[in-house]
């Protein structure tokens, strides 16, 4: 065996030896005491172990552990499916073998020095993921029961384990739910774990996918989970899983504008979010404006209106099978198709006009990826913007303005466009941590549960955008959990084509992601 200071202590405590800087070493290091108020400045990952049946199942590594105590972090997330501990499809019925892997994996935090927080991504009558749980917890009690049977096991289960050791966290990014119905099943669950582990430690996930926080949970006494995926044209550029055919290549800083245009009709959204794309001239001579249309949803027409005449108008249908889509997808949640088009207009902008205006005039709507405008004639120049996915965000007005460049004999017009969205640090700080800094004001402790970035998005930009994340959440003074350890978006074995890895026990280590992590 290698004669290291790790295995000398070890050593020296089976022998009975005791030793006064024990504090300093790292199986035996103390971890830091969190309550619902303050949560700690964890540091760490999570580990997807059984995070969805039946793919994930297996039992949680112990190298995982020492790697992650040796690398310096404290604190492992485990997102798992419950079906992965029921017998026969019963959900009253828990298989024994599937809870002691879960048993293993509490027992090696407690022997590496790591918080482990037990999270259910996929609860009985809740997920995020496809298929969708049936019934739903929000509307059915039976349901509501049975969940909040597994929590209180896991509740008895645990309760030896000080919050130190183990927190519970209840759903993965719940969204789209009536609120008092969140409350109440909140409520319950909560409860449950309470009747048999009063003071056990509980993080709930802010809603719409964790992006929001939820103020009403403080009276329960929990703290709370956000997200680090903003925006998500960087974290989840290429994923197959979500309909990134939209999102340009990525750059960080970057500006955008908001090409998600719903249609008027459309009452749950935001009345500033559903008024025209609009771009302030004057349009001096003839200007050719192309828009591309990545997605639509439903049966939608789209209108461009010159001066409040309308010059164009594309009326969509997407549906099954092949079409003049790109790719038809439907949406069983809504009952819809949002086909990928991925098509170009080009639409001639008359001399003299003084506003443009883009909107969606029918039906649901429809996603624009990019923005080009130019002179129709003599040799120009193109401006191009960037447009992403807003989803009930204010409409974007921008600002044309044209200069003409002579060289020579031959005139060259050169249009700019100003306005749209920043997105940099202070974009970040803006809309990921002020609105969770006024839920720390209520009374509850905030921490970000998942973040990271998809192996496709260029690393460059992945350091220089999670550089800013992660300073934000350091002054915040706010903990982290990375998505994942091992895998596409982790610090090991990522898998990505631009990173010269260091080797790490067997793995491919990405050393300037990990300095990134340990802040």
């Amino acid at each position: 065996m290698k004669t290291t200071r790790r295995n000398v202590l070890k050593a020296g405590l089976a022998a009975g030896l005791t030793f006064p800087f024990l504090s300093d070493f790292s199986i035996a290091k103390t971890l830091p005491t969190p309550t619902w108020q303050k949560l700690p400045a964890w540091r760490g990952f999570n580990l997807l172990e059984k995070f969805m049946n039946p793919w994930n199942n297996g039992p949680f590594r112990e190298s995982d552990f020492q790697m992650i105590s040796e690398l310096g972090f404290n604190f492992v997330r485990l997102p798992m499916d419950y079906r992965n501990w029921i017998i026969d499809k019963d959900w009253r019925t828990f298989d024994e073998k599937s809870l002691k892997e879960i048993d293993q994996a509490v027992q090696y935090g407690e022997k590496y020095g790591i918080h482990v927080n037990i999270n259910f991504h996929r609860a009985p009558g809740y997920t995020v993921a496809q298929p969708p749980e049936s019934p739903a917890i929000w509307d059915d009690a039976e349901t509501q029961e049975v969940c909040a049977l597994h929590w209180a096991t896991f509740a008895k289960r645990y309760k030896q384990f000080s919050n130190e050791q183990v927190s519970f966290n209840l759903f993965n990014e719940p969204t789209s739910v009536d609120p008092v119905k969140y409350l109440a099943v909140h409520k319950k669950i909560i409860d449950a774990i309470r009747s048999e582990s009063p003071d056990r430690l509980i993080i709930c996930d802010g809603t719409e996918y964790g992006a929001k926080p939820f103020l009403p949970l403080v009276d329960l006494k929990v703290a709370q989970s956000t997200r680090g995926y903003a925006p998500s044209e960087i974290s989840h550029y290429k994923a197959s899983w979500v309909n990134s055919e939209s999102f340009p290549d990525p750059t960080w800083p970057m500006v955008s504008i908001n090409g998600l245009l719903p249609a008027p009709t459309k009452r749950e959204l935001p009345e500033e979010s559903r008024k025209p794309l609009t771009i302030e001239g004057p349009f001096p001579g003839k200007t050719m404006l192309r828009l591309h249309v990545v997605t639509v949803s439903g049966k939608s027409k789209f209108a461009v209106q010159a001066d409040g005449k309308t010059i164009f108008e594309r009326q969509f249908d997407p549906g099954p099978g092949e079409g003049e889509w790109e790719k038809s997808v439907f949406m069983p949640q809504w009952n819809t198709y949002q086909n990928i088009y991925n098509i170009g207009f080009g639409v001639p902008v008359p001399a003299g006009t003084k506003v443009v205006t883009v909107q969606t005039v029918e039906g649901d709507w429809i996603l624009l990826s990019e923005l080009g405008i130019a002179r129709a004639e003599g040799p120009v120049e193109e401006s191009i913007i960037q447009a992403t996915a807003g989803w009930g965000q204010k409409s974007d007005t921008l600002k044309y303005k044209e200069v003409q460049v002579t060289s020579g004999n031959c005139p060259t017009y050169l249009g700019t466009v100003t306005g749209g969205t920043v997105k940099d640090r202070d974009w970040l700080k803006r809309t990921m941590i002020e609105p969770w800094q006024e839920l720390e004001k209520a009374g509850a402790g905030v921490m970000v549960g998942e973040f990271g970035s998809f192996n496709h998005t260029p690393h460059d930009v992945v350091l220089r955008w999670l550089g800013d994340s992660i300073a934000n959440w350091n002054e915040a003074g706010w903990g982290y959990a990375m998505w994942n350890f091992r895998g596409s978006f982790g610090i090991l074995d990522s898998e990505r084509t631009d990173v010269e890895y260091e080797d790490f026990h067997g793995h491919k280590l990405d050393r300037k992601l990990l300095e990134l992590m340990r802040g």
